[in-house]
């Protein structure tokens, strides 16, 4: 609602400002604006200006009114749910250079941005932490023992807050979204309960110091550009004396109340539960592996998203049902049935071997690593050699070097171990395999249909103390400021690649480009919202409204107008327009400058209540399965209640 709001506002000061012109006006250019402003560096014998004439709405030419329909149309399109995100950015971006508004230079210029590449370098740093494992052993540290949604927002709480304050939002974001990701999967917990805190936590621990989000270094900047020792930049821990206790508001609000607010969507696998072919599946465990003297609910083997152990075979002796405090020993054939990604998730487990033919894994490399192996599936001919006999006969090592992991018979529940059942044309059969087995065999006439399963590439744990220390060195520079965070994630990310932490397709396949798109062509809107004067005039409405009720109704007025602007374009361009209406009312009411500019670097990234108003927003929107109205609900609750936070601990710490 806020963001129509805003509309509203610019539509009809805009209104006012085209009914009050002379008929001798000056028609407006195409992509002009109409207004004339008293210089911030006026001299100081100018006349004090008029507050009457400060209080006009400024005039809007035609880049602007066109700008501010386009807006609504994009708003209304993404609340609809009409059409994806990038598909909506990228035509605005298209429509804005088409009607001469912005130059393509201009619009397109997003795709250039250092946010845009630093987002693109993190997604190729996180596939490179999740093909060595890395991830795998932080979600184990980070929510490895939590079993709940509460419990994970709270442990999220704990680690993100305290890491987006030194470190930028977006890499915490980009590095822990598959490790959410993958726990909501095992819990069978809805993604979209935990992703949106995951954003909102970032960008609360964002605001507690300097270097915690580019927005408080971009006033930093502005601050220093003035060369006017009454207003120094903004000291390392300066702006936490309001962002700390604003945190703390948020982190509160997120906790006990947003749960309530917050969607519980199905996941994709849910969705499709009674469309799943049901495998059964036989692991062994070998002596190296870490589920070893865990009993199977520390292991995270009950619970998992499509999948049920159904018997655990010890020595002979079946283990049936199989109760949650029962421990794992080396040489546990464990018997599952159910969903084909749930099976390779385990198979990436360390020391997980097919129990039908344990001496493949072996040969392939000893139980800990396997580069390049994956799992296909595969559905036998009437043709096939391997008709008519079971799995352990049918010698797949030798003819195709493969092993039968799992195994699915149309319309039938099979029972008892993989490796004797008899195998009948049209069985699909899931197979670990090499990396050449597809192409090889995709004609072959032993099998009518063979398809990779997606994601199922086993991890190359041996580099995973390289992926860790790339990592920690990107963060390193990052945190240092001694490296751009562009050129330092792009670095890392092609380190990734060069140290074979991760293959080049995996590392092409690994960015989502929807989000870069949707993130890069929405930067040519704000451009447009800048440059055509709309975002300024409908800030400077709101403070203008209030000037007169004194200081405080003021700060008020602008904190509200730099949040909402705020929605509307990305926070660095919000807080770069509001700057100079920040110092002017100041100096207009004769208040302290700086009160003013903590509040609208505050607002410039508290924007809560729509995917558009910061990039880690769109980052989780896609997977949590997020509609546009979903942060609306959750997000302006807490817009609204920071706002009031703010407002009255602003003038405590800084005085008007």
């Amino acid at each position: 609602m806020c963001v129509w709001l805003m509309v509203v506002l610019l539509v009809f000061g805009a209104g006012t400002a085209a009914t009050a012109q002379p008929p001798d006006a000056p028609a407006g250019k195409p992509g002009e604006v109409e207004q004339e402003l008293m210089p911030i560096d006026a001299a100081p014998g100018a006349a004090a200006p008029d507050a009457n004439r400060a209080a006009e709405p400024p005039k809007l030419g035609f880049g602007a009114w066109f700008t501010l329909g386009l807006t609504a149309v994009v708003l209304l399109t993404l609340v609809r749910d009409w059409a994806p995100p990038d598909v909506v950015f990228l035509g605005a971006a298209v429509l804005l250079a088409l009607f001469g508004v912005l130059d393509p230079s201009e619009a397109f210029s997003g795709f250039s941005n250092p946010g845009v590449l630093t987002v693109a370098g993190m997604f190729v740093v996180a596939a490179g932490l999740r093909e060595t494992g890395v991830l795998d052993i932080i979600g184990d540290r980070l929510l490895g023992r939590v079993g709940t949604p509460e419990g994970a927002r709270a442990k999220l709480a704990a680690l993100v807050v305290p890491s987006s304050a030194v470190i930028n939002n977006t890499p915490i974001v980009a590095m822990l979204l598959p490790v959410v990701v993958d726990w909501c999967r095992r819990q069978r917990v809805a993604p979209s309960s935990v992703l949106m805190h995951l954003s909102f936590l970032s960008i609360l621990g964002g605001c507690c110091t300097l270097i915690g989000t580019s927005t408080n270094l971009v006033v930093h900047g502005l601050l220093l550009k003035q060369n006017d020792p009454s207003l120094p930049g903004l000291g390392f821990l300066e702006l936490g004396w309001a962002g700390f206790p604003c945190a703390m508001v948020g982190v509160a609000y997120l906790l006990f109340i947003a749960p309530r607010l917050t969607p519980k969507r199905k996941d994709v696998l849910q969705q499709l539960s009674e469309a799943r072919r049901e495998y059964l599946s036989e692991l062994m465990v070998s002596p190296g592996c870490k589920l070893v003297g865990k009993t199977v609910e520390e292991a995270g083997l009950r619970h998992l998203p499509g999948l049920f152990l159904i018997e655990i075979d010890r020595d002979g002796e079946a283990i049936g049902p199989v109760e949650p405090d029962v421990e794992l020993h080396a040489g546990d054939r464990l018997i599952f049935t159910g969903d084909v990604s749930t099976i390779a998730e385990l198979e990436k487990v360390p020391g997980l071997m097919p129990a039908a033919q344990p001496e493949y894994e072996i040969a392939a490399g000893s139980g800990v690593d396997r580069p390049g192996h994956r799992l296909c599936e595969a559905v036998l001919s009437s043709a096939s050699p391997l008709v008519n006999r079971s799995v352990r006969e049918a010698g797949f090592r030798g003819m195709y070097d493969a092993a039968v992991v799992a195994v699915h018979r149309n319309g039938e529940r099979l029972a008892g171990k993989v490796g004797d059942i008899v195998l009948r044309p049209g069985d699909t059969l899931l197979l670990q395999v090499g990396p050449d087995f597809s192409r090889a065999f995709r004609d072959h006439r032993d099998f009518y249909l063979i398809s990779e399963v997606e994601g199922s590439t086993s991890p190359r744990h041996l580099r995973a103390p390289v992926a860790a220390i790339l990592t920690g060195l990107m963060v390193l520079a990052i945190a240092s400021n001694l490296v751009e965070p562009a050129v330092a994630a792009l670095l890392a990310g092609g380190l990734m690649v060069a140290t074979r932490c991760l293959g080049r397709p995996d590392a092409l396949r690994s960015v989502e480009w929807p989000v870069l798109l949707a993130i890069a062509s929405s930067l040519g809107l704000a451009e447009a919202m800048d440059k055509t004067g709309a975002a300024a005039a409908g800030a400077d409405l709101l403070v203008a409204a209030t000037r007169s009720l004194g200081p405080i109704a003021a700060l008020a007025a602008l904190y509200l107008g730099t949040m909402l602007l705020n929605e509307l374009v990305t926070n660095n361009a919000a807080a770069a327009l509001a700057f100079p209406l920040a110092l002017e009312t100041a100096r207009t009411l004769g208040a302290e400058s700086r009160p003013f500019i903590i509040a609208i670097t505050l607002a410039a990234s508290f924007a809560f209540a729509s995917p558009i108003g910061y990039q880690t927003h769109m980052m989780v929107y896609g997977p949590g399965g997020y509609r546009y109205g979903d942060f609306l609900r959750v997000g302006l609750p807490l817009n609204l209640l920071l706002w009031v936070t703010a407002i009255i601990i602003v003038p405590i710490i800084w005085p008007l």
